[in-house]
């Protein structure tokens, strides 16, 4: 089983966005059994909270599913249980090398680094930009580039 767990700030915002997206399209390519996706943010602000309005207008309006989500911190443990953890930003990135004891075992990147030609190199948080609209164009270009990297990275085919 290959693990992807998202990190943000807060968690309500991009990273459950994120969780959501990449869970709808594992989910469509029926690879439940092989990946599977969380989220946590770098501070615990909204631990036991839904995704944020804004996110939640995003994916309902294309019938992604945000169910059970709630906020969560990201905890060392993680770095033992995922195989992927992937930031929305520099500053993301920055908390998690200064907090936490990265592992070798774990594959640790900002999630626009698997975008060929990023129109970003950081996730905008939509809480403080208020555009929902552009944080979901670059999440979910960045997904499915991250999919595509998991699936070829560990010989996984679509549909299996």
């Amino acid at each position: 089983m290959i693990r992807v767990l998202f990190v943000c700030l807060g968690n309500i915002c991009r990273s459950p966005m994120a969780e959501a997206i990449f869970r709808h399209e594992v989910r469509l390519l029926q690879l439940e059994e092989k990946i599977t996706v969380d989220s946590a943010g770098t501070a615990g602000w909204h631990q036991g909270k839904p995704p944020h309005e804004g996110t939640r207008d995003q994916l309902d309006r294309y019938a992604i599913s945000y169910e059970g989500m709630q906020g969560r911190q990201v905890n060392q443990d993680d770095f033992t249980n995922f195989d992927y953890i992937i930031a929305m930003d520099d500053s993301n990135m920055e908390d998690l090398q200064a907090e936490f004891q990265l592992s070798d075992n774990v594959y640790v990147a900002k999630l626009m680094h698997f975008v060929e030609e990023p129109k970003e190199i950081n996730v905008p948080d939509p809480y403080y930009t208020g555009n929902f609209d552009y944080t979901y164009e670059l999440v979910t270009e960045a997904c499915e580039q991250l999919l595509t990297f998991i699936l070829k990275k560990h010989h996984i085919d679509k549909g299996e």
